[in-house]
């Protein structure tokens, strides 16, 4: 049992951590690691090893897998795709049932009961695989919110879908059926929501009130996600999972507390949890279920990838202010995920208890068209989002924190070269200043939590926090380390004494150290105001860098190396740069050696 445990760990982190690694769909890698870890090698058993449990697990990880999912839907994306994710949802989502279900029945050979349910299930859109996906395509962010927001909602309207379909076909008589899904489609509407909303309330409540101390928030917030898919699964079958969206949704568009620190936890733990399901859901796979040579099925996922989704979003987007390569992305963007594995895993033991036949055949299918889907959209994305020209391009530009002189000088200097920059700061003659130089500038708090939901970030690739106080640029470090990614947010190096023996904090609470270890603030504004200025030096075969060095000896400031190739790469304190031919070197220098 240990060794299993131990395995599930092991094998979900090692797969993420090579698909980072080597720019692979985490999901095709887990997939394979939980068949090698079960059906081949038997390492790992999770009936065995888990027993009645198993299944509760799985419902419980994947509710807390949409409340993620849902705490990262923003209402103001709506305002530019809001049509299209309503016409996904509500046309969509018939058009993929109906065509998913009489392709079960006419090419993979299922009964018409086993197709309408496959279909059912076959509307989720995946979002533990899109959002990586979209991380690593980067489109536009019209189309990024339309593909998130339809992956986030659709799983648990599928799931809820699902569900009364299975209840509908476990049920005797017509009359009951259409009682039975009418009956439960208002719980899990009506009641789901009103469940949900209310969790998100109670959460802000005690966030507000200070009810709660701060090593208790994250476990608190885990507790009533527990309690809200209990009690709204307790009223009608897979309805939490609706009722935990709706608790992520509202929690992440509510202005009453920061919930910054909830969304760190929440997102650390579905990177585990995503891990750990795969693994365990693969490996139930028996040898019998791994049909990957038959034909039929593999027919059936092509259809789905090449049929379904297109006509479905086609349909969907008539009359929309959306351009055809646009339509086209979306169009090729349908990963399956968790949650269909996870649902058909379950319905088809319900089914086998009451003796349905041919209900073990949904299983492997469902496997196969995850396979099939996440390896033709993953290895493919990228590829179609550069050929349609809805991808945006390696972002660039800089996002400076303050716009004090030191900021705008270099920012100015940044832009003639092309590139895009943006300065904010909370002092409106800092701001206007910058605006006269030609620099996009905004007066604001860029400290405050509305700031990163309502700043448009697009072709900002790195921040530069560049204020004259240091536990201000630490904190800008910290407070956009999740737009930017830590190798992508620096700072100023602290004005403190050198010799004072002391570090300015730990290694993680603080960014990149720029330029160079004495080039603080201070240092900066006053070789500015004392007439330095920031040069351009294009190195040549015959002024190559130890020519520059010899010119300008060690009071030069190297800012910046353009390359050849227009990348913009910035100077830090701890490199050793070595500029070659053709590149531009930006820096500080005094000017007696201009």
């Amino acid at each position: 049992m240990l060794t299993g445990l131990a395995s599930i760990i092991v094998l979900g982190i090692v797969s993420q951590w090579l698909a980072w690694r080597f720019h692979i769909p985490a999901i095709l890698l887990l997939l394979i690691a939980g068949i090698a870890a079960g059906p081949i090698t038997g390492i790992l058993r999770p009936d065995s090893l888990f027993g009645e449990l198993l299944f509760p697990l799985v419902s419980v990880s994947v509710a807390i897998i949409l409340f993620e999912g849902g705490l990262s839907l923003q209402f103001r994306e709506l305002r530019e795709g809001g049509g299209a994710i309503r016409n996904l949802i509500l046309i969509g989502i018939p058009i993929t049932w109906v065509l998913a279900s009489a392709g079960s029945y006419y090419i993979v050979g299922f009964d018409l009961r086993l197709s309408i349910l496959l279909g059912a299930i076959l509307v989720v859109t995946g979002p533990t695989v899109i959002i990586p996906l979209l991380r690593q395509v980067r489109p536009s962010p019209k189309v990024g919110s339309i593909v998130k927001w339809e992956g986030i909602i659709n799983d648990p309207i599928g799931a809820v879908l699902a569900v009364l379909v299975l209840e509908v076909i476990l049920i005797g008589s017509e009359e009951s059926r259409i009682s039975a899904m009418l009956i439960g489609a208002f719980k899990a509407g009506i009641l789901g929501t009103l469940i949900g909303a209310a969790g998100a309330g109670v959460i802000v409540l005690m966030l507000k009130k200070y009810l709660v101390p701060d090593f208790l928030q994250n476990p608190m917030s885990l507790m009533i996600v527990m309690v809200v898919f209990s009690a709204s699964n307790y009223i009608q079958h897979e309805s939490g999972l609706l009722a935990v969206t709706v608790m992520g949704v509202a929690l992440a568009n509510q202005r009453f507390v920061s919930i910054k620190h909830i969304l760190d936890f929440k997102e650390n733990l579905r990177v585990i949890l995503i891990s750990s399901l795969f693994i365990i859901l693969a490996a139930r796979l028996s040898m019998e279920q791994l049909m990957l040579f038959e034909t039929t099925n593999w027919l059936f996922v092509a259809f789905l990838i090449v049929l379904v989704r297109p006509l479905s979003v086609l349909l969907s987007t008539i009359g929309l202010d959306l351009k055809w390569n646009e339509k086209v992305f979306i169009g090729w963007m349908a990963p399956r995920g968790i949650v269909a594995a996870a649902v058909v895993s379950v319905f088809a033991v319900s089914l086998n208890s009451t003796g349905y036949d041919g209900a073990g055949g949904m299983v492997p299918l469902i496997f196969q068209v995850i396979i099939g889907t996440v390896a033709v959209y993953g290895l493919t994305a990228p590829l179609a989002a550069r050929l349609l020209k809805v991808a945006q391009p390696d972002p660039q530009g800089l996002f400076f924190a303050g716009a004090q002189l030191c900021a705008r000088e270099i920012a100015r200097a940044v832009r003639d070269e092309g590139f895009r920059v943006a300065l904010v700061d909370s002092n409106w003659s800092n701001v206007s200043a910058a605006r006269k130089v030609g620099c996009t500038a905004k007066y604001a708090d860029f400290l405050s939590e509305n700031f990163l939901n309502e700043f448009p970030f697009e072709g900002l690739g790195r921040m530069l926090a560049m204020t004259p106080n240091d536990e201000v640029n630490t904190l800008a470090a910290v407070h956009f380390r999740d737009i930017f990614g830590r190798s992508n947010v620096y700072q100023l190096p602290p004005t403190k004494k050198e010799n004072s023996g002391k570090k300015s904090g730990p290694e993680h609470m603080h960014g990149r150290y720029l330029f160079k270890k004495r080039a603080n603030f201070d240092e900066i504004c006053s070789r500015l105001n004392s007439g330095a200025v920031i040069k351009k030096t294009v190195i040549k075969e015959n002024f190559n860098f130890e020519s520059y060095k010899k010119m300008y000896g060690g009071s030069a400031i190297p800012l910046f190396i353009i390359t050849e190739n227009k990348k913009l790469n910035i100077i830090t304190a701890e490199d050793e740069i070595e500029p070659g031919a053709g590149d531009k070197l930006i820096s500080i220098v005094d000017e007696k050696d201009r």
